[in-house]
């Protein structure tokens, strides 16, 4: 992986990080969401602005792409409001992980990438790291624990957004290959929009749009470059490196989550979080020397 597309990644997980304690912050989560992604998408609109040469037409794959990258995002963000709200955190935000295992073997298998020892070692790191964080704690008992329950919704809801995430960035992969990272990355924001949008437009959401907006304005207002700056870097950076390394790579974000929490929110961090990170900071350091 170059130096230039660890940074950009890097730069995306601390973005990622950034917005999803934005999200925390809100009141509506859902609602918010949607906020936030008008308040990005209207930032690429008004950067169109100011970038030279006419709009590139995509071709018809690349707009099938860019619709069904944003559907995959969009279930993975219903799937996971679904677990989370129906379990306990400890046992779905595991499974939610278990993308970083279905991530590599899409890279190889459909993309055709090679992997060195030292990258498998460390995306290896990046897995144990990722699920083992929110562990109650260290035991065989607590590990298999999440796969006992595999006939509970919320345990099967962690699972499929788990799997849809991973599909979701090999389509990613592919569209940055065949058209220009800032220009996909504009259609996606749309797209995922477009269908917010709808679900929005469900009678249970009348009037949730505008109580948010009054609670969540200063929120709104900076969500829109943090998701951006998320959005772009991330593109950018998976345009110059192997898939099966970015993504487990923009997990470092969970070492950064933790960190906010723990300076800003006043979050305890026990032996296990800490553990967990110091997996993640040391896969990504392998990957970064493979």
């Amino acid at each position: 992986m170059s130096s230039l597309a660890f940074v950009l990644i890097l730069f995306s997980a601390l973005m990622h990080a950034l917005w999803n304690l934005l999200v925390k912050r809100s009141g509506d989560k859902t609602v918010f969401i949607w906020w936030m992604f008008c308040a990005s998408g209207g930032l690429l609109n008004l950067l169109l602005l100011f970038i030279p040469g006419p709009f590139p037409s995509p071709t018809p794959e690349v707009l099938l792409l860019g619709a069904a990258g944003a559907a995959c995002f969009v279930f993975y963000h219903l799937f996971n409001g679904r677990a989370y709200r129906r379990g306990d955190l400890s046992l779905t935000y595991p499974l939610a992980q278990t993308s970083m295992f279905y991530v590599p073997l899409w890279g190889v298998w459909l993309l055709g990438e090679r992997l060195s020892a030292l990258g498998m070692a460390g995306i290896a790191l990046i897995i144990v790291g990722a699920y083992t964080v929110q562990l109650r704690r260290l035991s065989a008992g607590e590990i298999l624990r999440p796969f006992r329950s595999l006939a509970d919704p919320s345990v099967q809801a962690a699972l499929a957004a788990g799997f849809i995430y991973s599909v979701g960035a090999v389509i990613d992969k592919t569209g940055v290959g065949l058209y220009p990272p800032f220009y996909f990355t504009y259609l996606l924001v749309m797209f995922m929009l477009f269908f917010m949008t709808l679900n929005l437009l469900r009678p249970s959401y009348r009037g949730r749009l505008m109580a948010e907006l009054r609670l969540s304005r200063t929120l709104v207002i900076l969500s829109g470059p943090v998701l951006m700056g998320s959005f772009l870097a991330f593109r950018y950076g998976l345009k110059l490196a192997p898939m099966s390394y970015a993504v487990p790579v923009r997990q470092v974000s969970l070492l950064i989550g933790v960190l906010i929490g723990v300076f800003f929110l006043r979050e305890s961090c026990g032996r296990i979080r800490f553990a967990a990170t110091a997996l993640i900071l040391a896969g990504v350091f392998l990957i970064r020397l493979g």
